[in-house]
């Protein structure tokens, strides 16, 4: 079997269908997962047609619900099917697609950023480690550093979008390392006691 995630756009979709017409003659089964938002569209205690128009009503409906569990990554894939005219080879390196390794930069002259889940769970560690910093120093100076001020983010939004980092697995990294540190893994109905609280809220 292949799996793949469900797509919902005009043309992936149409994309999809074509794969899975020429899978199904070459004898292998497409089964589809979903991964895009933090609660399963089974999940979900309505249609999507009946799907609230703001947040409010949205999370109203939702904050009971249970957030399904990751599954783990396979430690080894299995083969391509033996059947068909695909030889194996070597992955080829970005010299070899013609395409120059250095670092490329914005219109703006700035570096572009580094896509992929190492990168992302990188990021999330640093945020997780900052907002400890500002809270351990809040706390030696007998101030309330809880909230953060407007430009305090985790800048994770890219690679949340482009399907870096599921918001399921962000969300268990976060409640591991809230859990970690001893602070309280339950979202608050607001900006929580730590940003990583803050975090979870929001997404």
């Amino acid at each position: 079997a292949v799996y793949a995630h469900r797509e919902v756009s005009h043309d992936e979709v149409k994309a999809e269908g074509k794969i899975e017409t020429a899978m199904k003659e070459e004898g292998v089964e497409v089964k589809y997962f979903w991964g895009s938002t933090l609660y399963h569209l089974d999940d979900l205690p309505f249609k999507i047609e009946d799907l609230p128009s703001n947040y409010g009503a949205f999370k109203d409906k939702v904050q009971k619900l249970e957030i399904r569990k990751t599954i783990a990554a396979l430690d080894q894939l299995k083969s391509l099917p033996s059947r068909g005219d695909v030889e194996l080879g070597d992955i080829p390196s970005l010299l070899d697609l013609g395409i120059s390794p250095t670092p490329r930069t914005s219109q703006e002259g700035k570096p572009t950023m580094v896509g992929g889940e190492t990168e992302a769970l990188t990021r999330l560690k640093s945020f997780a480690a900052d907002c400890q910093a500002r809270l351990s120093k809040g706390n030696q100076k007998g101030g309330n550093n809880s909230v953060f001020g407007a430009n305090f983010s985790c800048k994770i939004s890219p690679w949340l979008a482009m399907g870096s980092i599921s918001p399921r697995s962000m969300f268990d990294e976060l409640k591991k390392t809230i859990s970690a540190s001893t602070t309280s893994t339950t979202p608050r109905n607001g900006p929580g006691d730590t940003g990583l609280n803050w975090l979870m809220y929001e997404l």
